[in-house]
Formats: structure tokens, C-alpha cells, sequence
């Protein structure tokens, strides 16, 4: 198949080229604006390795529409995957303007070009054609300590950036219902494993602790995430794109919830175990000021794309949470480069 990923170049469509990219029969583009969380070293190293020859990074900020047309048309592709976005919350508290701009109007232009491209198309190539749009669960808001989202659940964004991507889902909707667009959503929750920026919670902490810093932890701690590990989202991403039905939005969650302060003491003590110091790093933990409407917590019903799709993810939190630990002290390195490359210094932001 060919295979359009945007965003190819950022934690899970980097981890989704990387999978696609072994089998020599599918044909990847890459477009990504290479923003300051964007690498393309993990892709690099694969290819390297192996040789391969069926995958093209084209650098292109979706804002621009007549660039993204032409790419679309002289590629061709059977499916459009879109993880391109600006995600992280903190950010969009300090300069909400620029999700706006690549989560919305990015995603209106991809939608936009698309809907051209497929009237060039004949009904056999119609036919199999998807565009999944890659979304979130805060999309839904905050739960309180039971309930769970499902495909179902009321939009309740609360912050600048999830108000983006839930007005990027219903521009995707809307094109299913006024253009015929074929189009799958999916919403997932806090991904995490290896090549994530170090912005997030689990590798910014893992990164403060390895450099002997002071690790902060909002509030109290008690704020809930549901976490997916990478790998078994890309797994959930592959099913949906090939068997899931248009118009339809698959939830996909890890089962993986845990309190922030638990997971930051989990982090703690696989560092213990596998890069002790004489202190346990536990003791680096500083509450810190809240986030601005931090949600309380977050969870997905994943019962949909398992019964309809077969999906289950393949690894428990404690497990996946070992081999990330452990694969970032390993790759400080690559750390140490990708910080200094966006000038970013693992300061607090957002206040």
C-alpha cells in the first residue's frame, strides 16, 4: 500500500513508519514540518541498517495548502494517516495560537486537498481509500473517580490544546458527512516508550532524575492517566487503518491507569535497580504549583476496537514502563542532542 503519515517525525508517527517500513510492499511518505520536538534519527538508524528503499520524507508545514496538494497528488496514496500536531499542554497554555494553526487549520487544509485528490480517483481506488485522523482522549474532558471514555463520551475540551484537536475531530467528521470523505477517528490516552521528547511527564522525569534534579510533581500527584504504551497504540493505528470501518472512532487505551505520583515513584525505583545512586531517587520528588485546569483523570473504555477489531495491547505499564527506562538511560545521548537542538532546557512552562 502506499501510506501517507504526516507528523512522521514525532514520537508515535516515527514508531508507525518504523513498523510500516519493514514491510518492503507498503510505499511511506513522511510529511512533517520538523518542528522542535520532530527527529528522524530512529528512522535513519532502521534504514541504515536494513537498506530499505520504500520510504521518502517530504518536509512540509500542512498551513501550506498548494505544496500539500501537489505531494498528494504525485504520490497517490490508499491511506492518509494524520498524527501531525501540536500536543503538548503546557505549551498551548503559553501560546495557544500556534495549535490553532496546525491542529485546526493543518488539519482543515489535509482535508481539504484530500477531498480533491479522491474526485481525480476511480470507484475501485475510492473504495479502499481511509483517512484516519489520529486524536486524543482529552478530547472528553476530566472524569471524576469513575466512568470511563468511550466513543460515546461528550466533547469537554479544557484546555487550548485539546479544544484544538476536538475541533480538528469534528472537521473530520464533517467531511464523512457533507463530502462522503471515508475517514476513521481514533482517540487514545497518554502514550508513552522509547524517542519520546522529553517534554512529557514519564521521560522528563526520567531525564531530571539521571541528571540528579529535582523531579516536579503537580498538585498532589493524585491527577489520573490511563497510559498506552507506543508500540501497542501503532499495533490498535495498523488494525484500524486496514479493518476498521469508515466513519466509525475506535477509543484505544492501555489499561494502564495510574496516579501521576505513582508513576513517577514506578520510575524511580526501576532507576534504583538499574542505576543506583547512594541516595534512592525518590527522594529528588518536589511537589510543585498545579497546572491551570489540570483534569482530574482520564480513562478508556477500549471494549469497541476489541470486540469489533481483535485489539489488545501486548504489554502491562509496569513492563513497558522497564524496557522505557531502561532504553533512556541507555540513550542520554540522544537526549542530551534532541534538548540542545530545540533549546530546551526542561524548564517548567505553561504557568
Amino acid at each position: 500500500m502506499k501510506i501517507i503519515v504526516t507528523g512522521g517525525c514525532g514520537f508515535i508517527g516515527g514508531t508507525l513508519i518504523r513498523k510500516l517500513i519493514i514491510n518492503k510492499f507498503n510505499y511511506i511518505l513522511n510529511i512533517d514540518k520538523f518542528g522542535y520536538a520532530s527527529d528522524h534519527k530512529a528512522i535513519d538508524d532502521l534504514l541504515k541498517e536494513k537498506n530499505y528503499n520504500n520510504y521518502r520524507f517530504c518536509r512540509i508545514d500542512l498551513k501550506n495548502k498548494k505544496k500539500l496538494f501537489e505531494i498528494i497528488n504525485s504520490f497517490k496514496p490508499d491511506v492518509i494517516m494524520h498524527l501531525a500536531a501540536e500536543s503538548h499542554v503546557d505549551r498551548s497554555i503559553n501560546d495557544p495560537e500556534i495549535f490553532i494553526e496546525s491542529n485546526i487549520i493543518g488539519t482543515f487544509n489535509l482535508l481539504d486537498v484530500t477531498r480533491k485528490y479522491l474526485k481525480g480517483l476511480n470507484d475501485k481506488q475510492k473504495s479502499k481509500f481511509i483517512f484516519h485522523h489520529i486524536s486524543t482522549d482529552e478530547v472528553f474532558g476530566s472524569l471524576d473517580q469513575k466512568g470511563k471514555f468511550s466513543e460515546n463520551s461528550p466533547y469537554d475540551p479544557r484546555s487550548p490544546y485539546s479544544a484544538s484537536k476536538a475541533s480538528s475531530d469534528h472537521l473530520v467528521r464533517s467531511f464523512f458527512h457533507t463530502y462522503g470523505l471515508p475517514v476513521i477517528i481514533t482517540n487514545c490516552s497518554n502514550n508513552f516508550g522509547p524517542w519520546q521528547y522529553p517534554e512529557k511527564l514519564i521521560p522528563l522525569v526520567i531525564n531530571k532524575a539521571l541528571k540528579s534534579e529535582k523531579i516536579p510533581l503537580y498538585g498532589d500527584g493524585g491527577n489520573i492517566r490511563d497510559w498506552l504504551y507506543v508500540e501497542d497504540h501503532v499495533d490498535a493505528l495498523l488494525l484500524c487503518a486496514l479493518q476498521g470501518k469508515s466513519g466509525e472512532t475506535y477509543c484505544i487505551g492501555g489499561y494502564g491507569e495510574r496516579t501521576n505520583k505513582l508513576v513517577v515513584e514506578e520510575i524511580c525505583s526501576i532507576l534504583d535497580k538499574n542505576k543506583p545512586k547512594l541516595n534512592s531517587y525518590k527522594s529528588l520528588i518536589s511537589f510543585v504549583k498545579d497546572r491551570p485546569g489540570h483534569d482530574k483523570r482520564y480513562a478508556i473504555d477500549s471494549s469497541k476496537i476489541k470486540k469489533e477489531l481483535g485489539w489488545k495491547p501486548k504489554y502491562g505499564f509496569t513492563r513497558g514502563l522497564e524496557k522505557t527506562v531502561k532504553w533512556y538511560i541507555r540513550n542520554d545521548e540522544w537526549c542530551r542532542q534532541i534538548l540542545i537542538k530545540s533549546k530546551y532546557n526542561c524548564e517548567r512552562i505553561g504557568l
